[in-house]
């Protein structure tokens, strides 16, 4: 069975789910060992988090970007996840899903969240044919993701280089049963319609 085009896949729990974002190690360690993000960390900014460990990879290089060195894996509650999903905004507007584009930048601007489906990447972080989510917070979202939703954090940094190694060694299956186990997220038949999904 194909995957669906547009489908949330994440490692989680009755209660939380796990989303990647990388950080130089200014902020990444500390994060990692206090399980929140140190002071240094610029609430008034835009913050992507994503559930996909491979897009994030791909995004960070296997963490060999400068400035994305540190990969962390933040488990955030369910209930906070779904609060910027149900708050967010598609990034850009979509033809039949926004009454218009003067409706749509409105929408965007109000919005605590936005969205993005990117394609997702395979192994050799080579683009899938179905979606990924990017979900960007900022305002409201951010101090709440910082202050409310974090559960734990964990650097997964190394966990990014041997599975790196298994693929720059052609051992896809040794790197494949190291990836984390992202399932189909629970989304019903609401969460996600007015995000094209």
């Amino acid at each position: 069975m194909p995957e669906p085009k547009y489908q949330i896949r994440a490692h989680h729990t009755p209660s939380t789910v796990t989303v990647y974002q990388a950080y130089s190690l200014e902020i990444g360690l500390p994060a990692a060992r206090d399980g929140r993000f140190p002071a240094v960390w610029k609430r008034d900014r835009m913050t992507w988090i994503k559930p996909s460990f491979l897009w994030m990879m791909y995004r960070c290089g296997w963490a060999t970007k400068e400035g994305q060195e540190t990969v962390l894996a933040v488990e955030i509650t369910r209930e906070g996840f779904e609060w910027a999903l149900e708050n967010s905004c598609l990034s850009h507007y979509k033809h039949g899903l926004h009454p218009d584009q003067a409706t749509w930048k409105r929408e965007l601007r109000r919005s605590p969240a936005r969205v993005q489906w990117d394609p997702e990447r395979g192994l050799h972080l080579e683009p899938l044919p179905h979606r990924s989510l990017q979900l960007g917070l900022t305002g409201e979202a951010t101090e709440r993701y910082a202050d409310e939703w974090i559960v734990s954090v964990e650097d997964v940094t190394a966990l990014a280089h041997t599975i790196h190694a298994h693929v720059r060694a052609g051992e896809l299956e040794h790197a494949r049963k190291l990836l984390p186990a992202e399932l189909p997220y629970p989304s019903g038949d609401t969460l996600l319609t007015h995000l094209g999904a």
